[in-house]
């Protein structure tokens, strides 16, 4: 995870109406260097609409048309470098390697196509820059021409061996639009708070529909048991142990509305504090931003939903619903910026997670969990989504859809930060500042109080307390301890200018540490609190052993 600003590269996609259908222009909207704003001009081939026709025919869920649009004549009657590629395997033990092949060549050829040249220079240059920062380089993609957003962009890989472009962490990829509304001020967060909306998840007008419904006690009982199972999925996204170092995970709170009215969840968003909405239901495409089914006599559009979203400061919107990233057709057309998720981002809503096709239930889950646990872990939106990615990738394999499916916009000023980096909030001093000159770090220690007594000695300031190898003080066989549990560090309190120097527990753990104090044992849980000497601590449980903290620096003992 990075903390200080990442470099950002802007690419812009657009057909030349005034030169032939095929014709498109690719330019630099934005660069971290002067020299990065190219332009470079391009034919959209023959060959690359039959790549992607055999690719909608192979892994297209619900029958996408076919784009960009081209002519029959147009076509290759045979593509030689593409048949030993294409040819159907005879077997069913092939099928896997055909699908793998296919995935790989549109996403190679993708690439080829939109980094070429000068692209492909400035992309070089931007990388050398972000890799010099110590950060990854942030590309958007601004797809202006609508016929090409149904695209998966998201599957590009320079070559054969590399990493697809959406599953990389040192390159954040996803799609813009500078069509937009000014970013609005962005409250400081250290919580997630979702607002959970659960509503119709089938089409209320197609026969045997499995839509939702409040009025029958089966279905409204399954609505909510699914409500309750997704609640906790999110709400343990900030219990999970940090997979990377110590990054303390925040709190997650969700609240759950199943099949509200309009005017009820407008309400709830104008009345309570939320920086994530999360909608899982039906939805289908429509002119002004696609349509949600709340419930069969209630829906919303994606216009109406933007404005209440940008005037609350809801900072993401996650659509567990097909086709929020397409957009709307009209005369077999698509309709330019129709599509759920550009609405919202020219509204002026920072992020914007929606799906390109539908996404089946255990998918989506796996997604969300991932996507939720790197969000508590203050990764930026689109390092969470990465990782996310990745993770969908590894459950369902490379030559499966799934992982190609969620789609990320984020608004062109945005810089993907949903929960403050740790990092920001925390002044170090360097190693040879003269602030340190005759100070050092007092001396402290746990003991088990316990026969027989043991001591664990603080080395450095800080001591990691966990049950798996790799922490300073590992705890085997106690009840309730998490793998990275908590940690005790010092910090130099004469930077804020008090008497003396103070050591603080910090807890990532699950289920939280006992502190004793003249009260009798309360729990600390994903907090940070200063330690006294001779406190005592119970890590993961009640029925753990007790540990004394000392301090042995006299000066600061009490």
């Amino acid at each position: 995870m990075f903390v200080s600003e990442s470099p950002c590269l802007s690419l812009a996609i657009a057909r030349l109406k005034a030169a032939e259908p095929e014709h498109y222009a690719i330019w630099v909207l934005q660069a971290p260097f002067p020299g990065g704003y190219v332009h470079h001009d391009c034919m959209w081939s023959g060959e690359l609409t039959q790549t992607w026709q055999a690719w909608q025919g192979l892994f297209s869920l619900r029958g996408l048309p076919d784009v960009p649009r081209i002519s029959p004549a147009q076509l290759p009657q045979s593509a030689p470098s593409l048949t030993p590629m294409m040819a159907m395997p005879s077997s069913s033990t092939q099928g896997t390697s055909y699908s793998s092949r296919l995935m790989q060549h549109l996403g190679i050829s993708l690439w080829r196509w939109l980094f070429d040249g000068p692209i492909q220079s400035s992309l070089d240059q931007s990388q050398g820059i972000a890799i010099g920062q110590g950060n990854p380089l942030r590309l958007r993609l601004e797809i202006r021409d609508p016929d090409l957003i149904e695209l998966p962009w998201e599957i590009m890989q320079p070559q054969p061996g590399k990493q697809a472009i959406s599953l990389s962490q040192q390159i954040l990829f996803s799609r813009t639009t500078s069509d937009v509304d000014p970013l609005p001020s962005l409250r400081p967060e250290q919580a997630l708070k979702i607002l959970l909306v659960l509503g119709q998840d089938a089409d209320p007008s197609a026969s045997g529909n499995s839509a939702r419904s409040g009025s029958l006690g089966q279905p409204a009982l399954k609505l909510q048991q699914e409500a309750e199972a997704l609640s906790k999925i999110l709400e343990s996204s900030g219990e999970v142990d940090a997979s990377d170092g110590f990054t303390m995970p925040v709190p997650c709170e969700v609240t759950t509305l199943l099949q509200p009215t309009a005017a009820a969840l407008i309400d709830h968003l104008e009345t309570e504090t939320y920086n994530v909405l999360f909608y899982s239901g039906h939805g289908i495409p429509a002119p002004d931003g696609g349509l949600l089914f709340l419930r069969s006599d209630a829906t919303l559009n994606g216009t109406e939903l933007a404005q209440v979203l940008t005037r609350c400061h809801v900072k993401l919107a996650v659509f567990n619903a097909c086709w929020g990233a397409q957009p709307d057709q009209q005369s077999q057309q698509a309709i330019p910026r129709s599509s759920l998720a550009e609405v919202l981002i020219h509204h002026g809503v920072p992020a914007v997670l929606a799906m390109r096709d539908s996404i089946a239930d255990r998918e989506a889950l796996s997604f969300i969990q991932a996507f939720a646990r790197s969000l508590a872990e203050r990764a930026p939106i689109d390092e969470a989504m990465a990782i996310a990615r990745q993770h969908l990738l590894t459950l369902y394999k490379f030559n499966q859809p799934a992982w190609t499916l969620p789609v990320l916009y984020m608004h062109p000023e945005f810089n993907g930060e949903l929960i403050k980096p740790l990092a920001e909030n925390v002044t170090e001093i360097p190693d040879h500042s003269p602030s340190w000159i005759g100070r050092q770090t007092p001396e402290a220690s746990l003991r088990s109080l316990a026969a027989p007594s043991r001591v664990w000695r603080i080395h450095g300031g800080r001591m990691r307390i966990g049950s798996q190898d790799g922490n300073d003080l590992v705890l085997r066989g106690e009840p309730g301890v998490s793998r990275k549990h908590a940690e005790i560090f010092y910090r130099d309190a004469f930077l804020e200018g008090t008497a003396e120097p103070t050591y603080f527990l910090r807890d990532f753990s699950r289920f939280g540490t006992l502190v004793l104090d003249a009260n009798g044992w309360h729990k600390i849980h994903h907090q940070e609190v200063p330690l006294k000497s001779k406190t005592q601590l119970k890590f993961g449980s009640s029925q753990s052993q007790a540990l004394e903290f000392s301090i042995e620096d006299p000066f600061a003992a009490r």
